[in-house]
């Protein structure tokens, strides 16, 4: 994939973040991508507004395509998310079939942001390390422009 739609693909991650926190819930945002750039299925965080606290945005879009793509052709298709994805989330893509991530702002980065806030108890295990304990690869280009992918949590965690 072409720098140029990646970095698109991650813009609309990033503004997808900002919609889910508009609409109430922490701000994370994904969007599936075809090889061409076509957006399949985007997906934010619905934590709060569902009450359900395995409702991350990647969680969300895997189960969507999950529903929707054939496992055959998830396996061509690249998962873009706001933010590196946490340990369920990585496992959820693992068994999806997903077989590229890309993520703007790193677990690390966001820890920086929110401390030990009780709504975001961090597992400092970086989705890489997830995916090696697997037995088939995925690819994982990031992080990218963690600056922009870092404005939507601005004053949230505070």
């Amino acid at each position: 994939m072409e720098q140029q739609i990646l970095e698109a693909a991650l813009r609309r991650a990033i503004q997808v973040s900002v919609e889910s926190r508009a609409h109430g819930n922490h701000p994370f945002g994904a969007v599936l991508v075809a090889p061409d750039g076509t957006i399949v299925l985007e997906a934010e965080n619905t934590v709060n507004t569902d009450h359900d606290v395995t409702g991350h945005a990647e969680t969300n879009l895997v189960s969507r395509a999950s529903r929707s793509i054939r496992r055959s052709e998830l396996a061509n298709l690249t998962l873009v998310t706001s933010c590196e994805p946490c340990a369920m989330c990585s496992g959820a893509i693992y068994w999806s079939g997903i077989s590229r991530v890309v993520y703007g702002l790193s677990e690390a980065g966001l820890k920086d942001r929110t401390g030990d806030h009780p709504d975001n108890p961090t597992l400092s295990h970086p989705c890489r390390l997830v995916f090696a304990d697997g037995s088939r690869h995925i690819t994982v280009v990031g992080p990218l422009m963690e600056d922009e992918a870092a404005v939507a949590h601005e004053g949230f965690w505070n």
